[in-house]
């Protein structure tokens, strides 16, 4: 079973990573009891102000889960601390939580405090509200997290006491390997609440009277008390290779068993505990003398350490080879004893220290306990940091728990290793055909954040900030991406290079604008719905050496540019790329033959990188010539006859139509617009609708002139479209024959992707044949309709494919006569051509 994602809670570590960090060093989380929890520590002489402690325990973020504040504060803590860890450790593990809405996903967690039940009971009935019995009952530990995301596995509260949680591991492990459930959340929760469980502890005769574990040692006299929670999502090896997670190590057996008796209920029984781990061997098929590291459960107390070094010297450490003794460790000696949770602590640790091939150091012991013959066992205590002993097969260690009843666990664990495995990875890949690996070699991927608030926002980029992960930019991307919740507010961190990105974290975490962040509120039910639409516009967003950075950047846009250009070779005896490069010579964009089908590529190799960051369009439209690309990228069109169009249309207007007519933009909607034509000049003619309030009238230039007049006197500000002919008008028809004839061969493929028409209203994927084409530029551009029917049909995200925006505002408020809130982004925009962009 792959251990694939963690979370843990633990005095002086928040996550996996700071936990790591503590053990290295050999941190010592236990000290004073904050000022703050005083009074879970009895005023009571013998009974030590010491603990290992977490901060912030009545903090929790119901709104973030749903609940309600009076739910909230009636809710044990630990069920509100177990909400966090599933979150963080399915997050750990690469997965979105939502993904696992009703699947086979169980949750299996070790508990035995109930110290808030305590203190409910002793507010008296008054304290009772509808939400008290949920609050307080031990079961919903599991049942809760289940709850919340949906989960339909098992999910179960275990209490064997101090051995509960890691018995929990062994009962998900169990699970998994019965088909029981496909994925599988296990650890353990302890808090201290109450001072009645510590006196309870203190009067059993278990406390240390200095506050310390001295695990193994001759200053042995009890433990001291620590609380937390840690879990560890869990799947079996091949589901995980299948999905392609990060494997940390593997579980390969594990077993539980009692005392059966013994000298006393609360006394632990060597024999007992010889055979839980032996079985746990067998049922892992290792070889005891295969184990190199044990975590004890090492509580430091008098009667129990030597019992267990003696059960673990038995199974493990007298039948060694000469000279390698058996290294045992504690890490109640860093945090203290968790109790119901100390099985999960001890897992997380030995889990760390195998993935990492490292050895930390188990404090407090100086003089080995005169009971405990170490040599003899076959054991020696781990007390510096160092590399994990190298040897010719996996690392392989124990983890050993023991309940107060008897009830004793032990798991064998052992290191992954891909490239030596019989088991072979599986290539992940996006949904889409293409790998992962793929998408970083096309792409620099932008850093996506999202959260719930924006307080939130600034707090995820300072975390990332602050973790500073050694993956590259391209991977920390793609994880961002995939592997995270999408939350209303989100900033998109596009830095050219690591230390760019980070700065501009480090501004996020700050509240400051920076050129590489852009910030945006995206409301909680629009999502994008069916995907987003690509729009690519006519004429006018052009200009001097447009994307001409993106051929050495970009090698996404560089390969399919190269295809545009090898079918634009067929047609043209200049060259797209010297146009773009502005090389001596070459042709000049002002030529309309020219600008058009360098237009074109350009829009279909933008498109072409949108898709190379993973965006792929749900539909396609465009407005005018944007419409040929759109065709393309649809799959509609060949690019050989979307450049044969691009060419052909542009050529006839430039010999044609140039220099017989004109264009004016009016800021009036078309009911208006057709009013105040009917009262000028017939020659004029509605040639394109781009929104409520914008449309585009052609003509001769003289009725232009009059048009321009009639706006003016009523303030209506009316502009000329840097354009000499009337495209969308029935100036076009002296061209009519000559375009048919030179498409006349042109053959329109079944579309890939919705293609939706701006010259027939209302249709999608039309017949895109020569007669089209035709329409394309002389009927009027029905842009606005074709909008608002895509926002209409749930559309919420258009992206303007374009080397500068000229359409993202007629596209918002089209979109908006759908009622709805679209979010339109641009590509590129005038002399910012580069990737960064």
């Amino acid at each position: 079973i792959a251990v694939v994602g963690m979370a843990c809670r633990l005095p002086g570590a928040g996550n996996p990573a700071e936990f790591a960090e503590l053990l290295a060093r050999g941190g010592d989380a236990v000290a004073e009891v904050p000022e703050e929890r005083r009074g879970v520590v009895p005023d009571q002489p013998g009974i030590p102000a010491r603990g290992g402690f977490l901060s912030g325990v009545d903090g929790f973020d119901a709104a973030f889960f749903g609940v309600s504040p009076r739910e909230a504060a009636a809710m044990d803590p630990q069920q509100r601390l177990l909400l966090e860890l599933g979150w963080e450790a399915l997050e750990h593990a690469g997965t979105v939580p939502a993904t696992l809405g009703g699947s086979r996903a169980g949750v299996f967690v070790g508990a035995l405090a109930d110290d808030w039940a305590r203190l409910v009971q002793d507010q008296g009935p008054d304290a009772v509200t509808p939400h008290t019995f949920t609050g307080v009952q031990r079961s919903l530990l599991a049942n809760r997290v289940s709850y919340t995301l949906g989960l339909r596995g098992p999910s179960l509260t275990v209490d064997t006491g101090q051995s509960s949680s890691l018995v929990a591991v062994h009962l998900a492990v169990e699970s998994l390997r019965r088909g029981e459930c496909a994925v599988a959340l296990a650890g353990g929760v302890n808090l201290v609440l109450s001072p009645d469980s510590t006196l309870a502890v203190a009067r059993l005769g278990a406390l240390s009277p200095d506050g310390r574990c001295h695990t193994f040692d001759a200053r042995a006299n009890g433990y001291v008390r620590g609380e937390g929670g840690g879990l560890v999502v869990l799947k079996p090896l091949r589901a995980a290779l299948a999905d392609g997670d990060r494997i940390h190590c593997l579980i390969r057996g594990s077993a539980v068993n009692n005392d059966g008796g013994g000298s006393g209920l609360t006394a632990p029984d060597a024999e007992a505990q010889r055979e839980a781990v032996l079985l746990a061997c067998a049922r892992a098929d290792t070889d005891p003398a295969e184990i190199q590291y044990v975590e004890l459960h090492g509580t430091g107390t008098p009667e129990g350490d030597p019992i267990e070094a003696a059960a673990l010297g038995a199974a493990l450490g007298t039948a060694r080879p000469e000279g390698q003794p058996l290294r045992v460790g504690s890490v109640k000696t860093n945090i203290g004893h968790l109790e119901g949770a100390a099985g999960i602590a001890g897992l997380l640790k030995t889990a760390l220290c195998v993935r990492d091939a490292r050895l930390v150091p188990t404090l407090n012991h100086e003089t080995p306990n005169p009971r405990i013959p170490l040599a003899d066992l076959g054991m020696t205590v781990q007390r510096t940091t160092e590399p994990w002993p190298a040897g010719p097969g996996p690392r392989v260690a124990g983890v050993s728990a023991f309940g107060l009843g008897g009830t004793n666990c032990h798991v064998v664990l052992s290191s992954w290793d891909a490239e030596t495995s019989a088991e072979t990875p599986v290539d992940t890949t996006t949904g889409d055909d293409t790998t992962v690996t793929e998408l970083a070699e096309l792409a620099d991927i932008p850093w996506v954040l999202s959260a719930r608030t924006p307080q939130a926002l600034a707090d995820q980029a300072r975390t990332l900030f602050e973790a500073a992960p050694d993956a590259s930019p391209d991977d920390i991307g793609h994880a961002l991406l995939s592997t995270r919740t999408l939350f209303p507010h989100r900033a998109v961190v596009l830095g050219a290079d690591r230390p760019a990105r980070l700065r501009a974290l480090s501004a996020l975490a700050r509240g400051e604008s920076t050129p590489d962040a852009v910030t945006a509120p995206v409301p909680d039910d629009s999502g994008t719905g069916p995907g987003p639409v690509f729009v690519f516009p006519g004429q006018g967003s052009q200009w001097a050496g447009m994307a001409s950075e993106l051929l050495d950047a970009q090698p996404a846009f560089a390969a399919r540019w190269a295809e545009c250009e090898q079918a634009l070779a067929a047609c043209v005896d200049w060259s797209p790329t010297d146009v773009v490069r502005q090389t001596p010579g070459a042709p000049d964009l002002d030529r309309v033959d020219v600008l058009q089908p360098v237009l074109w590529a350009v829009m279909v190799s933008l498109a072409e990188v949108w898709r190379a960051h993973g965006v792929r369009p749900a539909a396609v439209v465009g407005h005018s010539q944007g419409e040929v690309a759109a065709a393309c990228v649809a799959g509609a069109l060949s690019l050989a006859d979307g450049a044969r169009i691009s060419v052909r249309r542009a050529e006839l207007i430039g010999a044609r139509l140039s220099g017989h007519g004109g264009m004016v933009a009016v800021p009036e909607s078309e009911e208006t617009v057709r009013a105040r034509l009917a009262n000028l000049d017939d020659r004029l003619e509605l040639a394109v609708v781009n929104g409520p309030a914008a449309v585009v009238v052609a003509g001769p230039s003289d009725a232009l002139e009059a048009l321009l007049a009639s706006c003016a006197a009523d303030d209506v500000r009316a502009r000329r479209v840097a354009v000499d002919y009337a495209s969308h008008s029935s100036g076009v028809e002296t061209i009519r024959e000559e375009l048919l004839d030179a498409l006349a061969d042109v053959t329109p493929r079944p579309a890939r992707i919705p293609f939706h028409s701006t010259v027939v209203r209302d249709a999608t994927d039309p017949v895109l044949d020569g007669a089209y084409w035709y329409r394309n530029l002389r009927e009027t551009v029905a842009f606005a309709p074709a909008v608002t029917a895509l926002a209409q049909a749930g559309h919420r995200v258009f992206i303007e494919i374009s080397p500068h925006p000229v359409l993202t505002a007629a596209v918002a408020d089209a979109a908006e006569l759908a009622g709805t809130a679209p979010v339109v982004v641009p590509t590129l925009r005038r002399n910012h051509g580069g990737g960064e962009h």
